[in-house]
């Protein structure tokens, strides 16, 4: 019997992803504050259903960057795909055009970001850790390969320190590499971007330019006056800096800064359908969803993350019409207030 939804999918992917791997994909870092908080601050969120609305037709349907999806859910970029599925991110290129959505290709990628794109039947974005003596490199590659836009993570100046993966031991298994780079490339060290930095992005390719990993209204400021054309509101998944906000707490203040002026897409702890419309409520123009696609691939490879990404849009398409909200245009703050616990 198919899972019926994601906390399913968790469950049975723990069983087949070897525990090493699955302290790496699971973990927070420090005392994992942020990485509960995530979830804990979607059930913080009641919402005020309106009733006697003709919810007949419920369209989830969308445009990120200008670019058609079938539901505001997109699939983050997530390393190493391979430790959950021989067929790794290919597989998930597949399921993403399959569920007419886009996918966010991860730098550190098991498969090469050109085998990606052969297996896709969708669009594509690439997230660019930027390393200084690969960025060139790696963004005209992305652009002869047709992805879309760079999605630059901008959360990772140092690796957040992972405690459950460091007892665990977890290294890479010989056959897992990160297939961008070769054996003849430098070391990759750290990400160090900057605003210097992101102007540079600007003036080098003429791809679309998201910055993942604001949580701030000074940095949506920022953002918007770099000439960025839209943000992931993103803690990491709890994986790079331990106390941060929640990233739906994070939302609203960095919604009203942007007043929109770039889109706004949201990661972090989205499990139901009603996460998804909370999120749309308080700004977002869609969410990304990381852990989840590993735990479908996980456990039936393309199948799996399809089933997935279907699972979470019935859920928002009967919250919607339970909430009277039957497009995506009638969705508004009105829709959500804090729980009274």
């Amino acid at each position: 019997m198919l899972p019926v939804n994601l906390f399913e999918y968790e469950q049975l992917a723990q069983q087949r992803i070897h525990p090493g791997a699955w302290a790496f994909y699971s973990s927070g870092v420090g005392d994992e504050e942020t990485l509960r908080a995530n979830r804990e601050a979607f059930q913080r969120l009641w919402l005020r259903p309106r009733v006697l609305v003709d919810v007949s037709s419920i369209d989830v349907r969308t445009t990120v960057l200008g670019i058609p999806v079938s539901m505001p859910i997109l699939i983050a970029p997530t390393s190493y795909q391979r430790l959950a599925h021989p067929e790794g991110e290919r597989a998930t290129a597949r399921a993403a055009g399959k569920a007419g959505t886009l996918m966010i290709a991860s730098t550190t990628s098991t498969h090469r970001m050109e085998d990606i794109a052969e297996a896709a039947s969708g669009p594509l974005w690439f997230q660019l850790y930027y390393y200084p003596q690969h960025a060139e490199r790696l963004i005209r590659r992305a652009e002869a390969a047709g992805y879309k836009a760079l999605v630059v993570t901008v959360d990772a100046p140092r690796w957040g320190y992972k405690e459950r993966e460091e007892r665990a031991n977890f290294t890479l298994p010989p056959h897992i590499t990160e297939a961008n780079f070769s054996e003849d490339d430098p070391e990759t060290g750290y990400a160090e971007v900057t605003w210097e930095a992101v102007s540079w992005l600007r003036s080098f390719t003429s791809l679309p330019l998201i910055l993942k990993g604001i949580l701030t209204a000074e940095d949506a400021r920022l953002a918007v006056e770099h000439g960025i054309d839209a943000i992931v509101v993103s803690n990491h998944g709890g994986r790079q800096l331990d106390s941060v906000p929640a990233t739906i707490e994070a939302l609203p203040e960095i919604a009203e800064a942007v007043a929109g002026r770039c889109e706004i897409y949201l990661d972090g702890g989205i499990r139901r359908g009603t996460d998804v419309l909370k999120a749309l409520a308080l700004g977002a123009r869609a969410v990304l969803i990381g852990r989840p696609v590993l735990w479908g691939l996980a456990a039936n490879g393309a199948e799996g993350v399809e089933h997935v990404l279907e699972l979470l849009r019935k859920e928002l398409e009967l919250a919607m019409a339970l909430a009277g909200r039957p497009t995506l245009a009638s969705i508004d703050s009105s829709l959500v207030r804090p729980a009274s616990f």
